[in-house]
């Protein structure tokens, strides 16, 4: 059974554009070599307010729940660490795991 890592995200204004290209060309490509997901995508969300800066899902897909434990075992600590190092506190995420059930 597949799982979906799911981390939502709220972005503030001045850093989105940089944001946007670090995820796409560091971040999301160092989740997958990690060997814990099978591929990812990054999609806004609608209809919410942006006053602040908007919002984004970044969804990781793990082959399984095996692949998702070894991912929070061994490699999501010093990966949310970089991001707070980079990003510091211009950003906020809240994570979530789902099952695919069909």
């Amino acid at each position: 059974m597949k799982f979906i890592y799911n981390v939502t995200i709220k972005v503030d204004w001045s850093i989105t554009e940089e944001w946007l290209q670090w995820m796409k060309e560091v971040h999301m490509p160092e989740m997958i070599q990690t060997g814990c997901f099978e591929n990812s995508r990054l999609l806004r969300l609608m209809e919410v307010d942006e006053s602040d800066g908007p919002t984004y899902a970044a969804q990781f897909t793990a082959p399984g729940k095996e692949e998702y434990n070894r991912y929070v075992t061994d490699f999501a600590e010093a990966l949310r660490k970089k991001s707070y190092e980079i990003w510091g506190d211009r950003f906020i995420a809240f994570r979530s795991v789902m099952e695919v059930v069909h």
